[in-house]
Formats: C-alpha cells, sequence, structure tokens
C-alpha cells in the first residue's frame, strides 16, 4: 500500500523565470491591446505637442502648492459669504411651495414684457392715469401682493 502525500512540493522560480513569466504577460497584453495602446500614445503625442502633458506634469508637481493656495482662497470673507449666502438660498428654497414659484416665474416674465412694452413706447404715466390703473385687476392683484410680501418682509426682518 502507498503512503499518503503529506507534503506538496511547488516549484520555486528563481528572480530570473518571475521577470520572464512577468514580461511574457506584458508582450501579451500588448499583442491583446495593440490598438488601443497605439490610440494611447497618439494621444500623449497631442498632448505633448500641444503643450498640454508639460502643464499638467508642472500641475501635479506643484500639488502641495496648487491646494495650498486653493485652500487659502476658499477661506477668504468673500468666498465664505458666498458659500453661506447659497446655502440659505437653498434653505430658502427648500421651504418655498414650488407651484407658488412656478406662478412667480411666469409672472415676473410677462411683467418684464410688459415693462419692455412700456419703455418702447415711451408711456408717461400721470396721477390719474395711475389712479385708474388701481381698478384693473391685474395691477391690483399685484399691488395687494406686493404689500403683503412687504408686509411679511417687515416681520421676519422683526425677529
Amino acid at each position: 500500500m502507498a503512503k499518503p502525500i503529506s507534503h506538496i512540493n511547488e516549484p520555486s522560480l528563481n528572480e530570473k523565470e518571475i521577470q520572464n513569466q512577468v514580461l511574457e504577460k506584458v508582450i501579451q497584453d500588448v499583442t491583446q491591446n495593440a490598438n488601443g495602446i497605439q490610440e494611447a500614445i497618439k494621444l500623449l503625442q497631442e498632448l505633448h505637442e500641444s503643450g498640454i502633458l508639460e502643464a499638467v506634469n508642472s500641475l501635479i508637481e506643484a500639488k502641495e502648492k496648487i491646494a495650498k493656495i486653493a485652500v487659502g482662497q476658499m477661506l477668504r470673507p468673500p468666498v465664505t459669504n458666498a458659500i453661506n449666502n447659497g446655502m440659505a438660498a437653498a434653505g430658502i428654497l427648500t421651504e418655498l411651495n414650488p407651484e407658488m414659484t412656478k406662478k412667480m416665474m411666469e409672472g415676473l416674465s410677462k411683467g418684464l414684457q410688459k415693462a419692455e412694452e412700456g419703455l418702447q413706447q415711451n408711456q408717461k404715466v400721470g396721477l390719474f392715469e395711475l389712479i385708474k390703473l388701481t381698478k384693473d385687476p391685474d395691477v391690483n392683484r399685484a399691488m395687494g401682493f406686493g404689500i403683503n410680501f412687504l408686509k411679511g418682509l417687515g416681520e421676519g426682518m422683526k425677529e
């Protein structure tokens, strides 16, 4: 009866054999991807000729300096104010009713069109014309909206 195998000897490769295997794998990969490699070489050559490759290399070499400059710029009060204002505006927009916002934007667009038409016609508005316009339902609606808006704005500023 044969003895059971208790130990398997794996062939050990020397450094030269490992390098040969790696080299064969690289050659195999190159032959399988020849078209892609050629396209990549063309791209790199174009980037080199246009100076973009040198700029990218310089950018990468100076990454720490660039990061310090970027962080320094981000910490400037105008930038932090802009970020804080943007966040506050985004917070307010989440509280607004989308339907009302849509109506406001449509009204604003129509209002700007009417204002431009008035400018084109060079219309002058006198006191009697102004009083007459208060009876116009569209003008009255806008005035009521404006007055209520101003009242709400004042209340908000009081808090």
